[in-house]
């Protein structure tokens, strides 16, 4: 078992590229699968804290004051930065627009850490911007959320975000008191088998996530046009953010990039009104091909620091 999970982590980007395909070959599984996302989703965010322990938790704190700087830029500043220009030119109603909007006032997805160790990155970072972007979500969400009523309540966006929390806080918990008690040790063979274990997790949250995806690819250009959009949207957001990043700190460069473009747009699915998620379906849908294909797109770009 420690051999095939190893293999799974060392090909942990095929892993992730097999899920994307998957959907495709089998979408009557990936529709089923649907109710997997949310324990999948928690036990990816268990699995990186498992991996990293409380001297890499420690370590990820460093820096706080100024990782607490980018999340309300990103978080806040950027998605009115974006409600105003939309605005400006009448696109605000339009469905792209409005998953532009949503994704940058989304915090990070619960899988940037691990995403981060298949990207060849530290994920102590990942997870330290993960865990302050979803605190401050009710603090950044609101005011966005205030400007696009279509979004629905901020109540109920608030109400999302503090059971998120909860599962962050027992998920992350059960995780440093299984290392702490040394149920589970450190050392590398560990760290492979959880890095292997995280991968195939990958892989099942991509293909649940997918599911939406077949008909639109079958059926008109809408497609296509909403996967331009997503793939400029995320890449340049990663490249941009980590660029920006290396110039005071090289290394967490990589981790504040893929927090930076891939974002949890799904934690809002449950608290949108039902006509606003069906026209984001779509779009959420088609940023996970981004989101799951950074390790591969980004590896050489994020090996420069």
């Amino acid at each position: 078992m420690i051999r095939f999970l190893g293999f799974c982590g060392r090909h942990g980007r095929v892993c992730l590229v097999g899920g994307l395909v998957m959907w495709i070959a089998l979408p009557d599984l990936a529709r089923a699968m649907r109710q997997l996302i949310t324990p999948m989703v928690v036990l990816l965010l268990f699995l990186a804290v498992l991996r990293l322990g409380p001297e890499g938790i420690r370590a990820g704190l460093h820096g706080i004051r100024g990782a607490i700087g980018a999340v309300l830029v990103l978080q806040l500043v950027a998605p009115l930065m974006a409600v105003a220009g939309f605005a400006a030119l009448g696109w605000l109603g339009h469905p792209l627009a409005l998953g532009v909007v949503l994704m940058l006032a989304a915090a990070p997805i619960t899988g940037s850490p691990n995403l981060a160790i298949m990207a060849g990155a530290a994920p102590a970072p990942a997870l330290r911007q993960l865990v302050l972007g979803t605190a401050l979500l009710p603090l950044t969400a609101l005011p966005v959320f205030w400007f696009i009523p279509a979004f629905g309540t901020p109540v109920a966006v608030i109400r999302a975000v503090a059971e998120l929390l909860a599962l962050i806080v027992l998920a992350g918990g059960l995780a440093l008191a299984l290392r702490i008690g040394k149920v589970v040790g450190a050392g590398a063979t560990t760290e492979v088998a959880l890095d292997g274990l995280a991968a195939i997790v990958l892989g099942v949250v991509v293909v649940a996530l997918m599911s939406a995806v077949g008909p639109a690819l079958l059926g008109s250009g809408g497609f296509w046009v909403t996967l331009a959009v997503v793939m400029l949207s995320n890449l340049v957001l990663q490249i941009g953010i980590s660029a920006l990043a290396g110039r005071r700190t090289p290394e967490a460069a990589p981790a504040m990039g893929i927090t930076a473009g891939n974002r949890n747009l799904a934690l809002f699915l449950g608290v949108l009104p039902e006509a606003a998620v069906e026209s984001l379906l779509l779009f959420v849908g088609v940023y996970q091909i981004p989101m799951y294909l950074t390790p591969v797109l980004l590896k050489g770009w994020y090996q420069r620091y």
